[in-house]
């Protein structure tokens, strides 16, 4: 696509010249280094002087330091880093004027808008697989301990779903970007739909969950079990509740389900106790691709969204 190439190299540079990047992963990298920190000293207290459990490498991400885990973080604030990253990255332009000089060359008009998300997504990957690799190597020397091969291919697949969520909302800002003209506006829409996904949609699935079951029995298990089967499935429109989903899974091959409430009779009782060990890799990616599948589906949804607004504008009002 003839443009596309020079356009990335110049938002590469960009991103990687800015004070916002150097700021940001400066940040990221310091909270995911503190939390490992003392997540590795907690884990290597606990298991001095016996016998190291299998996937223990895996905790460094799933055990929680002073607040939160590594995961619970990228769930609550990886949004954050594709919004501060995208959010203007066409009204920033437009207002300058160099948007119109841009598109006035022999440039073809989507490689502006593929070559600023591969760009975005490009930091993105670099930021992730970097902070990874951190607390990696900082678990090789606090715990001692070098993960198996199934360990390693478990962490590329947390790597790689994680850098899809964050270039979801990386594309959410990229859409707001070119739906206002304002920077300020663009930012503050990205913010609003972080808060409304993270906080008011929870809130939302329980309180329709209860209106609806308001005359069941509070006592009947079958009751309990719809009012669940209700909010799980209105959190699952939520972006943060499939990565959470798909992600446990993952980086913890002890789950075996993404249900926290699971009615069990006394044969599946059995079951469980007869088959309490580790999900199997090919089990585990199987329980969470229906949620790494619609992650996809919703970012390339958004990314249809921008390229046809983007395409639709007039030139000459850019």
């Amino acid at each position: 696509m003839q443009g596309i190439k020079p356009i990335y190299k110049k938002e590469l540079s960009d991103h990687f010249s800015s004070y916002r990047f150097l700021i940001l992963f400066a940040l990221i990298a310091m909270v995911s280094m503190i939390t490992a920190y003392m997540v590795g000293m907690s884990i290597s207290k606990e298991l001095k002087d016996i016998a190291k459990p299998k996937f223990v490498f895996l905790m460094l991400f799933t055990s929680s330091g002073a607040w939160f885990s590594l995961v619970q973080f990228v769930a609550f604030f990886g949004p954050l880093i594709g919004l501060i990253l995208g959010f203007d990255t066409i009204n920033r332009e437009r207002n300058e004027g160099t948007l119109s000089k841009l598109l006035s060359q022999p440039i073809y008009r989507d490689a502006v808008i593929n070559a600023k998300f591969l760009a975005g997504l490009t930091v993105v990957a670099i930021m992730m697989a970097s902070i990874v690799l951190l607390i990696s190597a900082l678990g090789l020397i606090m715990i001692g301990v070098i993960p198996g091969q199934e360990e390693c291919v478990r962490i590329f697949i947390y790597l790689i779903v994680s850098i899809m969520y964050l270039a979801f909302w990386l594309e959410v800002a990229i859409l707001f970007s070119i739906l206002f003209r304002s920077v300020a506006t663009s930012a503050l829409a990205g913010l609003a739909m972080w808060i409304f996904f993270s906080f008011f949609i929870s809130l939302g699935a329980s309180a329709i969950a209860n209106s609806l079951t308001v005359d069941a029995n509070d006592n009947n298990s079958d009751a309990l079990v719809l009012r669940t089967k209700i909010e799980t499935t209105i959190n699952l429109l939520s972006p943060m509740e499939l990565y959470t989903d798909s992600t446990t899974i993952i980086i913890n091959p002890m789950r075996k389900t993404t249900r926290t409430l699971v009615q069990m009779g006394m044969m599946e009782q059995l079951s469980m106790s007869r088959f309490s060990g580790p999900l199997p890799l090919s089990q585990s990616i199987l329980v969470v691709m229906p949620y790494f599948i619609f992650l996809i589906a919703i970012t390339v949804v958004f990314f249809a969204f921008s390229y046809v607004a983007f395409m639709r504008q007039e030139i000459r009002s850019l």
